[in-house]
């Protein structure tokens, strides 16, 4: 059974930084390409940014402006993958998502598996 979990949310003040960490098992970790995702209240979910399988190619979406970093490790004999997030806006306030895809994509619908996200609030 796979199971992405996310962690690492919180409040913080503008200016800010955040990370975030999405432990994977019951997949071979390194056949997927691992996405984040965010979807603020009233919103649409909005692709943020993908590590590759075999990292360490990495695309992030516009708004992201070099803010962000994603990175993919072993932590603690769980295959985890970091959303490092600097710089946070009240605009960046939104639940967060990671998720599995066997093709880089920045298509939600070509992700197969999800995790539950996990809440980041930016104060003005």
């Amino acid at each position: 059974q796979v199971q992405l979990v996310e962690s690492g949310g919180g409040l913080v003040q503008a200016g800010g930084s955040l990370r975030l960490s999405c432990a994977a098992s019951g997949l071979t970790f390194r056949n997927y390409a691992m996405g984040w995702f965010r979807q603020g209240a009233g919103k649409e979910r909005e692709f943020v940014g993908l590590i590759s399988g075999w990292g360490p190619t990495t695309y992030f979406a516009d708004f992201v402006k070099g803010r962000f970093t994603i990175s993919r490790d072993r932590d603690n004999a769980k295959d985890t993958v970091y959303l490092q997030m600097n710089s946070l806006e009240p605009e960046d306030t939104a639940v967060y998502y990671c998720a599995a895809s066997p093709t880089q994509t920045m298509q939600a619908a070509s992700y197969h598996f999800w995790g539950q996200g996990t809440q980041v609030t930016v104060s003005s």
